[in-house]
């Protein structure tokens, strides 16, 4: 009796990559920042004549976290953190109401202020969540798109163009889901160009920043993306239809 012995079919897997520790690194600052803010923004601050969101104190370093990954790394990767980041905002949303919602110890006599600082109306919710995917991939758009047009030239123009568009759509976006039938179109209108103009002129002081870091890591990770040909939907369903046929066979 002859054995034959049976070979397993053989897969042909794609090669790992590991990712860049520096990515990884930026990537955690912009979602950590990105959910603190929303944590913060309960709180309206007085900055100078300004009245704003305290969460001002945090939020813009998300932009400049996230210009510097698409300045770096490319809209791609960006988009990806961006998505990382919705998702971060989304779950932590979801534990701070399962955390109130957990019966207090007779002990803890603070549970009505508890949830009334962390717990958001789910108007709030929507508004914030709408508002931080507009602006962000507004501000990667742009960024991206300038890059290519200024040919990699003048990152100030890049950086603060980008703010300029992406906060502003951000700012008007949440005050007018946030409040608007609740307060009168008069304030709105003032916080909302309160807001971005301290976002803008904290992009603009951040310049020096967001340079230093450019340049530090182009040069350590070797790379400048550029986004020539690159699709800029928010959602990349043709590069996820692609993958799906990949998979399939």
């Amino acid at each position: 009796m002859i054995f034959y012995a049976v070979q397993p079919p053989m897969t042909h897997l794609a090669p790992t990559r590991t990712p860049s520790p520096l990515l990884l690194t930026i990537s955690s600052l912009f979602v950590a920042t990105l959910v603190a803010s929303n944590i913060l923004a309960v709180k309206i601050a007085a900055v100078g004549p300004f009245s704003v969101p305290a969460a001002i104190v945090i939020f813009p370093l998300a932009y400049l976290f996230g210009d510097v990954l698409t300045e770096v790394w490319g809209y791609r990767v960006a988009r990806a953190v961006i998505w990382t980041g919705f998702l971060a905002n989304i779950v932590v949303v979801l534990f701070i109401a399962a955390a109130i919602a957990i019966p207090a110890d007779p002990h803890f006599t603070d549970q009505a202020a508890y949830a009334r600082v962390l717990g958001e109306s789910p108007r709030l919710v929507l508004a914030s969540l709408t508002a931080y995917l507009l602006g962000e991939f507004l501000n990667a758009f742009v960024l991206a798109r300038l890059k290519v047009a200024t040919n990699g030239r003048f990152l100030w123009v890049r950086t603060i163009g980008s703010t300029l568009v992406g906060q502003g759509v951000d700012s008007a976006v949440f005050i007018t889901l946030a409040f608007a039938g609740i307060q009168p179109w008069s304030v709105l209108l003032v916080i909302i160009r309160d807001v971005w103009i301290v976002k803008v002129f904290y992009e603009v002081i951040a310049t020096p920043i967001t340079y230093a870091l450019v340049i530090g890591l182009k040069r350590i990770e070797g790379v400048d993306a550029y986004d020539r040909d690159t699709k800029f939907a928010p959602i990349p369903l043709a590069s996820l239809r692609a993958r799906l046929r990949g998979a399939e066979q």
